[in-house]
Formats: structure tokens, sequence, C-alpha cells
């Protein structure tokens, strides 16, 4: 395992143990979380030295090798440096975090998890040379920004901002997917490196890549998808600072930087993302001068200078990306510290406003320094790390504007974005600390302690050094360009890092900025309006909120025109569509067989009639209870034809199945009336006869065209051989289920598991879980025994009650002592039944399914005998528990395997002989289908409780109210009325 896989894993597995870490130790596990970031920032150090000497790191795994998938990840310079910033930041805003939440805060333990999974995520997304993987990794982190935007689930502001950072990223995600797969299919590799070397032309990889590009401006909320970035500020401040000052925003930015060598000469393509760059920067620049808010000034700010990144790497040249690269680290280490300041000053005195703001940097100096050095450094101010990268930008745009005048344009807007960058900056630090005439300083009600402004001071750390030592990053980004250019950079030398090249027109554009700049911060240093406000009605926000309603509003209407509450409209339509569709298809195109065989056998004739009879003579019945035996009968027959046609595993299934899905319909009709509803009228039972007969012509041509379609030898006759050598049994329709598509069966499985609860929360009220007073094993063990010395015994007055454990809670004019002595004879029956027809599937008819049914089918004889109380005196095991412990055993089964070089679900066995009672097979399938049959076991439990069990409660509850008499369920009473009764 390679050093990036083992990062990926490590962190993952810390992820996944995160959570119940903080609910152990609290907030102190965030000072455990940033000592693992920084392992992981210390271990990619290490790996990123060979990188940044001009090496790649490669690793690889197969993943779907029939579609050519593989886990491939690449660490190269450029994706060394992101990496680096994505775990040395998320390090450092994890001990902030330590101090920044309160002990025993809600939902603590959630947002420490969800964020260290947003970290892996992100790390991942970076590393990831398939393009398939990167998407998977980059639709992580839009899910799990969208739960950390909402953290706060109570409030509605965050909610809103989460859902909408979702919709608008995940939108452009889609659309970065189809171009993905058309890269793919127009080169024949997944590999983006390889893509990027060799860029497909024509329309498909200019449409192709402008899809990649609509993910990556959502991503980075690039005009016009730049609405969600501010809103999405109702995060609290370590989402704000990782998310959308060092992490997430800066998704979209390294893959522009990434697909920009390869794809720079699209048409349209530098023109588009300069112009969408330019427009962002000045709009982010305006908006972040209204706000009164200082984090919305950051927030605004945040875009702006995303907008100045893309123009950058827009231009698509390895000089202008050079200080791109530049710009992104020295933002991140600006603007970082300054959102971790935002959250410090909102915690110390519980506002954001700078209205209310006034003083605080006399309160606070040390924060008061280390806040005005990183906003020093965000508005480009020597001799911070800031001035330095927008020293190179001015520098290249006006290097490659002599050949491409669009980087002039690009230089004139970075410079008026600039001068907006240093009066916003300059207003935030005013509004934030300045002491204000007509304000009253503020007191700070809840001072953090020092120990919280450990993470601002490194990152401003950063931003200074970045600066006076600009010279020692300046290699790394060189190697960077080179390797991203493809050796090619060294033709277009990049200007170097440095904090002096001497009097330069960039030095001359930086002094213009800072002096217009400045004297725009002092303009803009007031508690009133500085510009007046463009109506909401013409923003982004609006527009999207309006796009949405209209949504809403047709999403309603169309409910109501379709979704009537109407079973038989439902039914009509889907009936309709099935006719419509299968029935053209089959009508219109030649494909009917020479030669049918009606009959194969005199015997089908018969059944043929009871089941067709049974079917006409259900459309008749006047009660729910004949009707279901009616249909019922249809599905017996098709048990007989399976049955008679060599298929006892399928008969078997197919009865068991029939006779559970009629004891369901039996305990859901007890809550409906007795009789149908009012006959329809002629003209609707015309209409339910010819939708009725279209279908059943419709799926009989079907089955005839199918059965004659076949010309050539089924695949089904290599089977038996590879059921037996593959799977090591001689039942096939077992082997297949448990060995040869057993993912189709864990596919089925968990349908079971959300069926079941689909059921229990239609009907328990509060919880489906069974809270009656469950039996220990040594009571129930000794209640047993006196169970059946009381059945023994001539003298005692309980004995003719004594069948079930239950019996005494049964209303005596309800039970059915026959009815009890039988069921207490077969139930073990039953049960020894289930378990050798789920031992002995595998080389006979039977296996975990039908023998769970048994098993079901003997609770379903217990409840009917003794009611609510016999079931869960039979089984008080939660049905859950049961459910998920038969999945999880099904899973691990499955997963095993590959632990020992094995492909998934492979089956290992032996032969143990038994001597005169022959060979016993023991093959680890079997395991795979104990869990199948706990599965079914425990829907049916699931079942009985809520629509036998629970619907005997409500029914109980409902009589109590009406005549006033405390009714046990199932028609019995209780044991105080009992005694009542019998006085």
């Amino acid at each position: 395992m390679g050093a990036m896989t083992s990062i990926l894993l490590g962190l993952a597995l810390t992820s996944l143990v995160t959570h119940t870490l903080v609910r152990l130790f609290g907030r102190r596990t965030f000072l455990l979380l940033a000592a693992v970031m920084a392992g992981a920032f210390a271990f990619l150090l290490v790996v990123a030295v060979q990188t940044f000497h001009g090496e790649i790191v490669t690793e690889s795994f197969e993943w779907i090798p029939q579609l050519g998938l593989t886990l491939s990840f690449r660490l190269d310079a450029i994706s060394a440096l992101f990496a680096l910033l994505v775990t040395g930041a998320g390090a450092l805003i994890l001990l902030y975090c330590t101090y920044y939440f309160e002990e025993g805060e809600g939902g603590l333990a959630r947002f420490a998890a969800v964020f260290m999974g947003f970290a892996v995520a992100m790390l991942g997304l970076v590393l990831a040379d398939d393009i398939y993987l990167l998407f998977i990794f980059w639709e992580g982190t839009t899910i799990l920004s969208f739960l950390l935007i909402g953290h706060v689930t109570k409030l509605r502001t965050a909610n809103a901002a989460a859902l909408q950072a979702l919709m608008v990223t995940t939108l452009g995600g889609l659309a970065m997917l189809v171009g993905f797969v058309l890269l793919a299919q127009a080169t024949g590799t997944s590999l983006l490196s390889e893509i990027v070397a060799n860029p497909p032309g024509g329309v498909l990889g200019t449409v192709a890549v402008y899809l990649v590009l609509a993910g990556a401006l959502s991503k980075s909320a690039i005009f016009p998808f730049h609405l969600w970035l501010p809103g999405a500020m109702a995060a609290p401040t370590p989402v704000s600072a990782y998310l959308h000052a060092a992490a997430m925003v800066k998704a979209g930015i390294y893959l522009i930087a990434r697909i920009g060598p390869g794809f720079g000469d699209t048409p349209g393509y530098r023109e588009t993302l300069v112009i969408l760059g330019a427009i962002t920067m000045l709009n982010g620049g305006i908006r972040a001068l209204k706000q009164f808010d200082i984090k919305l000034i950051v927030a605004h700010g945040t875009v702006s200078q995303l907008g100045l990144l893309v123009m950058v790497f827009g231009l698509a040249d390895p000089r202008a990306a050079f200080a791109g690269l530049a710009l992104l680290f020295a933002h991140a280490v600006a603007k970082a510290p300054l959102f971790l300041a935002v959250g410090v000053i909102d915690h110390a005195t519980g506002t954001r406003d700078l209205r209310k703001l006034s003083g605080l940097g006399r309160k606070m100096p040390v924060l008061f320094v280390v806040t005005t050095l990183a906003a020093a450094s965000m508005a480009g101010l020597p001799p911070l790390a800031g001035f330095v990268a927008k020293e190179s930008a001015f520098t290249e745009f006006l290097a490659i504007g002599a050949d491409r005048p669009l980087a002039l344009i690009a230089f004139g807007v970075a410079v008026v974005g600039s001068i907006l960058t240093v009066a916003y900056m300059g207003r935030f630090v005013w509004g934030a600390f300045a002491p204000k005439p007509d304000t009253a300083a503020c007191a700070v009600v809840h001072s953090p302690g020092r120990a919280i402004l450990i993470a601002p001071v490194v990152f401003v750390a950063l931003a200074l050094s970045g600066g006076l030592f600009a010279g020692v990053a300046d290699p790394w980004l060189q190697t960077a360009i080179e390797q991203m250019a493809g050796g090619g950079a060294s033709t277009h030398s990049a200007e170097h890092l440095a904090l002096w090249h001497g009097l330069t027109p960039a030095l001359g554009a930086s002094a213009v900025v800072i002096l217009l700049g400045a004297a725009l911060a002092y303009v803009s240093s007031r508690t009133t309006a500085v510009f007046r406000t463009v109506q909401e009605r013409f923003s982004a926000s609006h527009i999207y909120w309006l796009f949405t309603q209209w949504v809403d509003l047709i999403a309603v209407r169309l409910t109501s025109l379709t979704q009537r509450g109407s079973l038989p409209f439902y039914l009509a339509v889907i009936l309709i569509v099935v006719v419509v569709s299968l029935g053209g298809s089959v009508l219109t195109m030649d494909v009917w067989p020479d030669t049918f065989e009606l009959v194969s056998s005199p015997v089908q004739i018969p059944i043929a009639l009871v089941m067709i009879l049974a079917a006409i003579f259900s459309l008749r019945a006047r009660t729910r209870f004949q009707s279901v035996v009616l249909v019922g009968v249809t599905g017996y027959g098709m048990a007989a034809l399976f049955a008679m046609h060599g298929a006892p595993d399928l008969a078997l299934t197919q009865a068991l199945v029939e006779t559970v899905t009629l004891i369901a319909f039996v305990l859901v009709i007890r809550r409906l009336p007795q009789r149908l509803g009012r006959a329809s009228t002629r003209r609707v039972r015309w209409v339910r006869l010819v939708i009725g007969g279209a279908v059943g012509l419709t799926i009989g041509a079907i089955a005839i065209v199918a059965l004659g379609a076949r010309i050539a030898d089924p695949i089904s006759l290599e089977l038996p051989a590879l059921a037996y050598n593959g799977g090591h049994g001689s039942n096939v329709v077992n082997v297949m289920l448990v060995d040869i598509r057993g993912w189709d069966t864990m596919g089925e499985l968990s349908v079971i598991l959300a069926a079941a609860t689909g059921v229990a929360s239609l009907v328990f009220l509060n919880t489906r879980e069974d809270n009656r007073p469950k039996l220990t094993r040594s009571a129930a063990r000794t209640q047993a025994r006196e169970h059946l010395l009381r059945v023994v015994d001539p003298n005692d007055p309980m004995r003719r009650i004594s069948w079930l454990l239950a019996g005494r809670h049964l209303d005596p004019a309800r039970r059915s002592i026959m009815l009890e002595v039988v069921v207490r004879l077969l139930f073990h029956a039953l049960i020894i039944l289930s378990i050798f027809l789920l031992l002995s599937g595998h080389n006979a008819p039977g296996g975990g399914f039908a023998g769970g049914l048994v098993a079901g089918l003997a609770l379903v004889a217990r409840y009917l005998a003794g009611g609510r109380y016999e079931l869960g005196a039979t089984v008080p095991l939660d049905a859950g528990r049961i459910l998920g412990a038969g999945l999880a055993l099904a899973v691990t089964m499955a997963f095993v395997p590959m632990f020992f070089g094995q492909s998934a679900l492979a089956s290992a066995w032996v032969d143990v002989d038994l001597g005169v009672f022959g060979t016993l097979p023991l093959v680890t399938s079997t395991l795979f289908d104990i869990g199948v049959y706990l599965v079914v076991f425990g829907l049916i439990l699931d079942v009985l409780r809520s629509l036998g069990a629970e619907i005997d409660e409500h029914e109980e509850d409902d009589a109590t109210e009406t005549t006033g008499v405390d009714v046990a369920s199932d028609g019995a009473i209780s044991d105080d009325t009992a005694k009542v009764r019998n006085r």
C-alpha cells in the first residue's frame, strides 16, 4: 500500500471513529484530530519533497476491471501543494475548534465526524488521477459541506443556505460528470493526466470541457453561481475558514488549473473564464463594501478573490498559472485567519454588526494585530505574501499582454478589483476594532482565552514569512508549473517570487492600488450605507429563490393533477403506460415466433381454469376477505405449475410467499370495512374491463414473444456445472442466490429492510421498538418450567389456559384450546423444519429464504393462537436487531473472501466424513444463507408486530376510550377485569 493510499485510509478510519471519540472525550478530541491531521501533513511533506525535485508519484489499484476503472492517485508538485494546504489548514482549524466550541455543545460529535470526512474527501479529490474517482470525492465534498453548513439544524437560515449550496454545486457536478464521460469516451482513458496530455479536439472536446467548467465554476462560486457562498456563512466559523477559504472553493480552482494546459486553446475557453472571473471579482468587491456584518464582508471578499484566481488560471498560460499558485496560497493563509478572527469576535461580543462594535482593538490587542496583518496581506501590502503574489500577477498579466490582449483586460480588472480589496479590508478592520464616536464601546462578555489565537497566529506567520522569504517557495512553484505544462514552461519563464524587483510597472500598479484603495477605505469607514444598494429583485439570490418557487408551484399543480389519492387512478395510469409502451413495441416490431406451444401438459388445463375462475370471481367478490382468498388461489396455482415443471424450489418459495402474503392481507383488512365499497358505474366498469383485458393480452403476447425469441442454447444449461464446481451445491437456485448472484441478493435484502421500515413507520405512533417488559433468560427458563408443571398438574385451576405462555392474557370467550394445542405441538416442528430447509438448501429444495418463511409461519401460528403477548414471549428480541444482524452477516460473508485474495462472495468448502451417516458438506455460503434466513424471519416478526400487535394495541386503546373498560389485546381482558368477571 502506497503513501497516498495509507494517508487517505488512515484519515478515513479516523473519521469513522470520531463521532464515538467526541461523545466520550468531548471537545478535547479536537486536539487528537488536529494531531492526526498534522501527522498527515508531515507524512505528505516527506513524500512531496521528491515531487518538488521533478518526480511524480503514482499509485493504482484495480477497481472495476471489466469497465477499465482503477483507483488511481497521482502526486506531482501541484497536487502536493494542494494536499499540503488541505491537511495543514485542516490541522490548524481543528486546533481552533478545541477552543471555539463549548463543552457539551449539541451536535458536536456529528460536526467533528463530518468535518474529518470532508477533509478526507477534499484530500482524495486533489490526489485522484482517475476522473471518476475524482468525481466521487467531488460529490463527497458537496454532500459533506451541505451537512457542515446546516450544522445548526434549528436555524432556518442555515438549512436554507445548506440546501442552496447543495443544489447549485450538485447541478454543476452532474454537468461535470457528463463532461468527464465524454472526455473518457473520446480519449479512451479515464486518467486526468493522460486526458490533459492528449486532449480531444472538435465539437466533442469543446462540449466536454465546458461541461467540466460548469462544475468547477459552480464549486468555486463564480458568476452566475456565486450566490451560494455568502449564504453559506450561516455555518460555524471553522466551516467558513476551511471550506470557503482554504479547501472546498479551491476545488474548482484546482480543476481549472489542471485542465488549462490541455484545453486552453479550446474556442472561447480563455475569454469565458476571464469574463466570468472579472464579473465575479468586481461584483464581490462592490458587495463587500455594502455589508455591515463583518463576516459577510470577508465572505464577499472571498467571492471577489476567487474571481481573480479564475481570471489568472483562465489565461491558460504557464506564467499566469505560476502567479495563480502564489495568489491561491497567499489568499488561503490570509483569508482563513480573518474568518477565525470573526469567530473570536462573535464569541466575545455576541455580535458581528460593525455598527455595534466599537473600541475592541484596545480590549483585544493581540487579536487586533493578527487580524490587521491578515487583512494587510489580503489587501496586498508589503512585506506580506499577498503583496508578493499580487505583484507577480500584475507582472505576468503585463508580460502575457504582449501576446494576448485579453491579459491586459484582466490586468485592468485586477487593478480595479484590488482597489476594492484594499477598501473593504480597511472597512473590515475599522468596523471590527476601531472606536466609533457614535457607538458605545462594546463589552467583552465572553473571553475565549488566548489559546484560541494559536491557529490565526500561525496563519499570519505564514503570510508574513511568505513575503519575507518568498524565494524559498519559488522553486516549488516553478516545478509545479513545469509539470503542469508538460515540461514546456521553460520557454515561457515566469517571474521569480521576490519581495523586491526594483521599480517596475507592477510596483507602480501596486502603489496606485494601495493609495486609491486607502482613500476608498476612508470614504467607506462609516456606519451608514456606502453605496446605493441595488434592488434585491435584481440579485442572483432573488432569481434563485424565484426559480425554486416556480418549481415548487409547478410541482404542486402537477401533483394535484396526478396524485389524487385514488389507487384505481394510479393503477390505471401505470397499466395504460405498460400497454402503450410494451404493447406498441410488440405490434410494430416483427418479433412473433413462427410456431408456439400453448399447452405442454394436460394437467396445465385444469390448473389454468381454476386460476382463471378465481381471478374472475375475485372481481365479483363482495367482501375483502373473499377477494384476498381468491387472489391467493391464483398464486397457489402458479406454485403448482412450478412444481409440475421441475422447479420444486420455486414452487416451495411461491407457496410460502403466497401464504405469508395472505396472512399480511388479513392482518391489514381487519381495520378496513368488511364489505367492499359501493359498486362502480357502468362506464367505470367498462373502462376497467378494457384496461384489464389490454394488460392481459399485452403480457400474454410478451410471454409468447419472449419464449419464442430464443434461438440459441440458454446459458442456464451451464448453471448446474457452474453451481457445483464454483459453489459446491446441487441446488442451482440456492447457489445462485448466495453465490453466483449474491450481490443481487444483498440488494434484495436491503429492499426488505426498507419495506419493513416503511410498514412500521405507517403503523407505530412513537417508536417501532418493542418497549414491553422483556424476560431475562433465567426468568424465561423458570416460567417455562412452571408452565410445563401446570400442564401436567390436574389440580391446577389455571391448567386449562396454560397451553401457551401468554394464555392468561386471553379472553376465555375468544379462546380455542384446540388451536392452542395444535400450535403447541407444531411450533417446534416448524422451527426444526425451517432449520432443515436452511441447511439442506444448498443441495436440495430449500435455502435461507424458504427456511425463514417457514420459521415466520411458526410465529404467525403462535400469534394467531396467543395474540401479541404470546408473540412477545416467543421472541423477546427486537425485530430491527434481527434484520440488522442478518444483513450484517450477509455483507460480512460477501467481503471476507477478499481478505484471502479471492473475489467477493467466493465460496470455500470442506466435506466432513460422518461414517455410516454419509458426508456432510460445509460451505461458507451457508453463512450468507443464514443472513438471508434472519432477514426474512425478522421481516415477518416486524410485520406481525406492526400489522398485528400494534394494531391490536390501537384497537384496545379505541375500545378503552369508547367503553371505559380496560380491554387487553386480541379481544382479551386485563387481569383485573378478569378477576371482576370471575367474582
